[in-house]
């Protein structure tokens, strides 16, 4: 079977993580995306030159020239001296969003440029996001387009050929399919230059639903164009939240890409129920066939099921496999019973099929589905396993996500402490925090962070939190299966700490806070990034500087070699796996190439840093001349796809009308004390991520267009715990 046709099919995500159960007549992928070659692993002797906290000012060379250029002001001066760091708002490009240009500022004016880990992280996001962003334009698009309009035409005809249950579930997939293929069908106003569509393509992509099924399509489409919020689906007869089809992400960046986002979020959150206790028996029983109606269409056209490939494939490399059961599920199953596809089922065999059905994967995520009420953790997933169905490209499993579902109510039971932590709402946890899933990636700081906040003080989170450290991926492969995972893993290094060896700035507190903030504005760019695609959790209800001669301006690299090492590894799969799965133009080959060459050059330099070794020459120039070099990854790309302003919910709680925000603000500068190899300092500095973390309304979900306006009108509170490093306004 050809690789790109095929490729890794259907891998149970959850099965790793989750404990879930697989028929054995349940599709197993053919190649696993974690079969890239990977670098050997690094070793490194640290022994990086030393010197004395809190600094003597009279000791560092350049202590005045970059004090005076970067007018750091006393706050940021005593931070600097009790730390060798301090963040400051970028006094060379204030309210900037973009993470390349401070090096060259910096250059201009003779301060020393230090190497961050967040602008190297920044740049494979703008990779990720750009290349999956052209690959839905130009091609996804189109395979989403044929497939509905063509399951909505054997939809008619099943509904006019069949009788009984059969009959109403082809009627019912009919008006499924016709919202799909409503929403994807471009208006006449959204047609015209920069929205992705062309004039002829009003007709290209039209749509002509069907007299008979038009009323039922409309109320869908009604609640879809207002995402208010909570209310029950015509179409489905459960709860569905509304709120979630507002483009956000790069998905506001064109018209076609906002039907795209349309389409195929009702694709990934609408789900066929398999057992009637979220909704009526009956209805179980007709979603039931409808989604083994649909199955059998794919199997009976090869190009069709190509294309639902392509589809899955290429977004399944990015984000995943999905948390629920889909159509190969269901042929499958089928096929141990009937000896094939089946349309027109009896109730005797669709209530065999919904037994064998329900011995494969249950999700490991509540998405929202239906309206979930439980008190206790026995209750939430009975509620849970009732959700299990068909989605026909489900939403995908993400290790946050699952993290973020299983910590808040009602598994982690009473809040055992007194105060109102950020959880807290209602006397239970009602929502997560990101902190959540970076003291589980191994950030002791994020773990402390947790417990101070009174974040960590309910009654079985550490017990939670526990099994699911247990959970984790346990080698290499595993984190590498998909580039959102990998992702992840590119970023323990950053929270494992520093100790002895590192330079002296690094073994601070202070340091593991703010490796803490680059970690989570990283992970809020991949959030922001697979919006579409990530299965989010849900809580059940209830002035003038001296200017020295260019070749004596030193520079530092931020010497996380480990960070360097997983993210060339993490940018050269994203390479070749899009190559191989077709999906990758010139431009996006050449940028990536380029990033797997820098993070190359700044392992290398980083390892001798560590290892006390004096820089060649051509290091210290490369340095100098980072800002071309990072330049050069960005070609081509525009101002939306360079900025650093994105925002992200992840987390709902419909009980309290909130929904959990993650933001990346405008760029910071970090001024470092960095070590000669003699072990004098030095002042360096360079650009940083700002994050945030707030609520905002179920109804109030941000695009990243609201959340630059708000970050230029009333930006939220930054977390206090960052206050230890950072001279910012909070």
């Amino acid at each position: 079977m050809d690789r790109t046709a095929l490729l890794a099919l259907l891998l149970c995500a959850v099965a790793l993580l989750a404990g879930c159960v697989t028929s054995p007549e349940a599709p197993q992928p053919e190649t696993n995306f974690s079969a890239y070659p990977t670098p050997a692993p690094l070793a490194v002797n640290l022994s990086a030159p030393q010197y004395p906290l809190p600094l003597e000012t009279v000791n560092v060379t350049n202590w005045q020239e970059v004090d005076a250029a970067l007018s750091l002001g006393p706050g940021a001066e005593a931070l600097l001296a009790a730390h060798g760091f301090v963040v400051v708002e970028n006094p060379l490009g204030p309210g900037g969003a973009d993470m390349v240009r401070p090096y060259a500022a910096l250059k201009e004016e003779g301060v020393p440029v230090f190497v961050s880990t967040d602008s190297l992280l920044h740049l494979y996001h703008i990779q990720f996001d750009e290349t999956m962003r052209a690959v839905e334009e130009e091609r996804l698009y189109d395979d989403l387009y044929v497939l509905d309009s063509a399951l909505l035409n054997i939809s008619m005809e099943t509904y006019e050929q069949s009788s009984g249950e059969a009959k109403e579930a082809a009627r019912r997939n009919a008006v499924y399919f016709g919202v799909a293929t409503s929403l994807l069908a471009p208006e006449a106003q959204q047609v015209g230059a920069g929205t992705g569509f062309e004039a002829g393509d009003v007709q290209r992509y039209g749509v002509a639903v069907p007299e008979e099924i038009r009323p039922d399509v409309e109320a869908e489409l009604l609640l879809i164009r207002g995402h208010a919020g909570t209310d029950a689906s015509p179409l489905f007869r459960y709860e569905e939240d509304y709120s979630q089809y507002l483009p956000r992400g790069h998905y506001t960046r064109s018209e076609r890409l906002e039907n795209y986002f349309l389409a195929m979020m009702w694709h990934g959150r609408m789900a066929f129920l398999l057992n009637g206790t979220l909704v009526t028996p009956e209805d179980a029983r007709v979603q039931t066939i409808g989604a083994a109606q649909v199955s059998t269409a794919l199997a009976d056209d090869p190009a069709l099921m190509e294309r639902w490939d392509r589809i899955y494939e290429v977004t399944a490399f990015y984000t995943g496999y999905a948390d629920d059961l889909g159509p190969r599920d269901y042929l499958a199953a089928m096929s141990a019973l009937f000896g094939g596809p089946k349309t027109d089922l009896s109730q005797d065999q669709v209530a065999a099929l919904q037994r064998e059905l329900g011995t494969y994967r249950a999700p490991a995520i509540y998405g929202g589905t239906a309206d979930c009420i439980a008190f206790t953790p026995e209750e939430a997933r009975t509620c849970l396993n009732a959700t299990q169905g068909f989605r026909f490209m489900g939403q995908r499993f993400l290790l946050d996500s699952y993290i973020f579902s299983e910590l808040v109510y009602p598994y982690t039971g009473d809040f055992t402490s007194t105060g109102t932590p950020f959880t807290l709402h209602d006397g239970e946890r009602s929502i997560p925090t990101a902190l959540d899933v970076m003291a589980l990636l191994g950030s002791e700081r994020a773990d402390a962070i947790l417990d101070e906040n009174g974040d960590s003080r309910y009654e079985h989170y550490d017990a939670i939190a526990g099994r699911l450290a247990g959970e984790l991926p346990q080698n290499e492969s595993a984190w590498n299966r998909n580039l959102a995972i990998g992702w992840l893993y590119t970023l323990q290094p950053l929270l494992a700490g520093f100790g002895e060896g590192y330079p002296t700035f690094m073994q601070t507190t202070a340091w593991q806070e703010k490796e803490l903030a680059t970690s989570l504005a990283s992970w809020t760019e991949l959030r922001h990034d697979t919006i579409l695609y990530a299965k989010q959790s849900y809580t059940m209800g209830k002035g003038m500087a001296y200017r020295p001669p260019e070749q004596e301006v030193a520079g530092y690299v931020e010497p996380v070699p480990a960070l360097y090492h997983r993210l060339l590894t993490l940018t050269a799969m994203t390479r070749e796996g899009l190559d191989d799965l077709g999906a990758l133009d010139e431009t996006s080959g050449s940028r990536l190439r380029s990033l797997e060459d820098v993070l190359a050059r700044l392992e290398a330099i980083s390892v001798k840093e560590l290892e006390g070794e004096a820089l060649t020459p051509d290091d210290e120039a490369f340095i100098r001349g980072v800002a071309a070099s990072l330049d050069q990854l960005v070609a081509g790309v525009d101002e939306d796809g360079m900025t650093t302003a994105v925002v992200a919910d992840v987390h709902t709680d419909p009980g309290n009308n909130i929904v959990l925000e993650e933001g990346v603000g405008y760029v910071d500068l970090i001024v470092v004390a960095c070590p000669d190899p003699d072990g004098r300092p030095f002042l360096a500095a360079g650009p940083v991520f700002s994050y945030y973390e707030f609520t905002v309304p179920l109804s109030g979900r941000l695009t990243d267009e609201a959340w630059q306006e708000m970050l230029e009108t009333d930006p939220p509170a930054r977390p206090g715990w960052t206050a230890g490093y950072a001279a910012v306004r909070r």
